[in-house]
């Protein structure tokens, strides 16, 4: 078993939260796994695929429903302990994006749902064109919550404010720029779900942000958390929190040589 080359404490502070993690945090809309399909030029169905950093699994079992043979990559053991507990049939590695721990030309989609951003994106880059079959590609995702609804952007200042340091708990797209110019396709798919007022703040407190903290900060955590308790009845008062979220999408597809092809399929 390999264990994680380059994993900050930061990435690896899920493991404290795995089954929360798991329990709370959205999914995917099936117009993402419709889209990277497009993109790719090729059904998920039957695909090899990998997906890095895959934590509890929320993307890897529903890549798995569309078909694809999914192996995941995790470098924290709580979450690959969660996420073979709830699918034992997926083949679960340690290991992260800066090493991967697969073979050459082995993978036809090789994905990062949420976790491209705590890798080295120069040596996790090398390592997705490596193991890519020609043909092969590479596709990066984050569910960004929807700073264009006004509940949404509210809260987001409070958490900025209460953090101190810029940091929030509404997730950002960071697909970076270390991919070759032209070679990586955009999309920005919106989406939505409505949850619970505690799912929500669970979901909240699953961020790293809150799980980096020291037992000492765990009473300042649930003051905020109730604070936000009653600004979301304001919003909700019959207690189900509408979430809006937008994809952000990235793909790039590989040739032959190792390198991005030009013309890649929905360009």
């Amino acid at each position: 078993m390999q264990t994680p080359s380059a994993s900050t404490p930061r990435a690896l502070s899920f493991d404290r939260a795995a089954a929360a993690y798991a329990a709370n945090r959205p999914g995917y809309p099936p117009v993402l796994f419709d889209t990277v399909e497009e993109l790719s030029g090729r059904p998920l169905k039957g695909a090899r695929t990998v997906d890095v950093g895959a934590g509890t699994g929320i993307a890897t079992r529903l890549l798995q429903a569309r078909g694809a043979l999914v192996t995941a990559v995790e470098p924290g053991p709580g979450m690959a302990a969660e996420l073979h507990r709830a699918l034992p049939s997926v083949p679960v590695v340690r290991g992260d994006g800066n090493r991967l721990p697969l073979a050459t030309a082995s993978v036809d989609l090789l994905t990062y749902a949420q976790s491209w951003h705590w890798t080295d994106p120069a040596l996790s880059l090398a390592e997705a064109v490596r193991v890519l079959r020609p043909g092969g590609a590479l596709a990066l995702w984050w569910n960004v919550a929807d700073h264009d609804v006004p509940w949404i952007a509210a809260q987001d200042e409070r958490l900025r404010r209460h953090f101190g340091t810029g940091d929030s708990a509404h997730g950002s797209a960071r697909a970076g720029s270390p991919l070759p110019a032209g070679a990586l396709a955009r999309r920005r798919l919106p989406w939505g779900r409505a949850v619970p007022v505690e799912t929500h703040l669970a979901n909240l407190a699953s961020h790293s942000a809150f799980l980096v903290r020291g037992a000492a900060e765990e009473a300042r955590t649930r003051a905020f958390l109730d604070e936000e308790r009653r600004h979301l009845a304001d919003v909700f008062p019959d207690g189900r929190v509408e979430e809006r979220y937008v994809v952000d999408l990235g793909l790039m597809v590989v040739d032959g040589a190792g390198g991005a092809e030009a013309d890649a399929p929905g360009r």
